[in-house]
């Protein structure tokens, strides 16, 4: 059983255990394994990750198993560029944009196996605390205000503490290459952005 802080940090012996479990699923061509091992283990953090950013308990399990399905057909095409965890973050920055664009119900997709529906129920479970905790959050409302993009990027950089190259890898696109200095400015912006809006709400002192 992996252990998580309140605000979805593994552990680091349980994140280098789990990546180490995920490349020798990935080196034994194991992939169903592989991406069961995935959801399990970053599931959690990845839907707290969806709720906050989608503010909308039904998009947010819309955009989750969207992110399940997506990674179990693709985990085939990993080529282990980064660690698993900043790839299976960035599947599901793309399951959140379609989501929100409402793709995801236009096409009516719904999970193709029994398998991949139970491992997604049991995440959802497992994560039924942390809603409760983000629920509670003074700067819940404030980050609202913010754009998907400047929301993901506080999410993974300050909750998950993502590095800048795996944010930037995150978030990086087939039509839009991010740059880890253009996303350092960005941070500040934003940071600086959401303290007024904080200080505007009384959340802050001046």
């Amino acid at each position: 059983m992996y252990r998580w802080g309140s605000v979805g940090r593994m552990a680091k012996e349980d994140h280098a255990q789990l990546e180490a479990s995920l490349a020798a699923a990935l080196d034994g061509q194991q992939l169903s394994e592989a991406a069961t091992l995935c959801i399990r283990g970053y599931g959690p953090q990845i839907l707290g990750y969806l709720n906050g950013l989608l503010r909308n308990e039904g998009l947010a399990d819309e955009a989750f198993s969207r992110f399940a399905e997506d990674l179990w057909k693709s985990v085939g095409s990993f080529r282990r560029e980064s660690s698993f965890r900043t790839w299976a973050y960035r599947v599901a920055w793309s399951a959140a944009r379609d989501v929100q664009g409402e793709a995801f119900r236009r096409r009516g997709r719904r999970l193709e196996t029994a398998e991949i529906s139970q491992l997604v129920n049991e995440v959802r479970e497992s994560s039924a605390a942390w809603r409760k905790e983000d629920a509670q959050d003074k700067l819940d409302k404030l980050r609202a205000q913010l754009t998907p993009e400047e929301q993901t990027l506080l999410i993974l950089r300050v909750n998950r503490e993502l590095s800048w190259k795996e944010v930037a890898e995150v978030m990086t696109t087939d039509e839009v290459p991010v740059d880890e200095a253009a996303l350092r400015k960005r941070f500040e912006r934003v940071k600086t952005r959401l303290r007024k809006l904080a200080e505007e709400a009384g959340v802050l002192g001046a």
